[in-house]
């Protein structure tokens, strides 16, 4: 009888494998507001434990705040544009029936006023809008995937700042552990053919090899089921 696999202990749920939300301190919603345009003023950027961009802070006339991944060319003190009306201009935040094709967004909402920004976040990343009709806004994601998206959904104009965090290297070990750490996140991650047979099904042996199939049986325990998902259905579709 082997160990358990990181996988199954990830699914015990313990503290080591989850995230520290309780010190995440702040939340990409973007503002409740009619169709006119409003404005808004950048009071500070700062750093956030949970993203890799830096954060901009905006307070709006009614003296409410929000904060959005900060955009390049934005300093503290400037002045932002929430509304249809706006100009495309970095950090103006539109709805995507809005913005003109070709555009440079980020930071996109999932539903209309749905207050859930779950596309383009990463620091330096941006979307791009494709085309537009009627029922749909067509973005091309950083990934050049392509997706439909409410044109009543918002976005900001520009690209989020940080494009240089991974110019300069990390040199030794142990500033990746306390970068890793500071998300809750596993490292060193091992590969299972470096494993004892005690560890990992693929693990033991002469050598760097699984010993085994890549691809696990269907009815295979938990224990047993790594490396590649076995296809439903082979062969030629008759």
């Amino acid at each position: 009888m082997g160990k358990n696999l990181i996988q199954q202990r990830r699914g015990r749920g313990t503290p080591r494998y989850k995230a520290p939300s309780h010190r995440y301190q702040f939340e990409m919603i973007y503002p409740n507001y009619s169709e006119e345009m409003i404005t808004g003023e950048i009071v500070d950027i700062v750093h956030d434990q949970a993203r890799s961009s830096p954060v901009a802070i905006i307070k709006l006339n009614n003296n409410e705040m929000f904060c959005i991944p900060a955009p390049e060319n934005v300093k503290v003190g400037e002045i932002i544009n929430l509304g249809s009306e706006s100009s495309v201009k970095s950090g103006n935040i539109m709805t995507l029936a809005s913005i003109p094709e070709g555009t440079s967004i980020y930071n996109i909402e999932k539903l209309p006023k749905g207050n859930v920004t779950g596309f383009c976040r990463t620091a330096g990343s941006s979307a791009k809008v494709i085309s537009r009709t009627n029922e749909y806004v067509l973005v091309q994601l950083p990934s050049k995937k392509q997706k439909k998206f409410n044109p009543l959904c918002r976005a900001v104009v520009g690209i989020i700042a940080g494009s240089g965090r991974l110019d300069k290297p990390i040199v030794k070990a142990g500033k990746h552990h306390h970068m890793m750490k500071a998300k809750n996140k596993l490292y060193p991650i091992v590969s299972g053919v470096a494993m004892n047979a005690v560890d990992h099904p693929f693990g033991s042996g002469r050598g760097r090899h699984m010993g085994k199939p890549a691809t696990a049986p269907r009815n295979a325990p938990p224990g047993r089921k790594v490396g590649l998902i076995r296809a439903r259905r082979t062969g030629m579709k008759r």
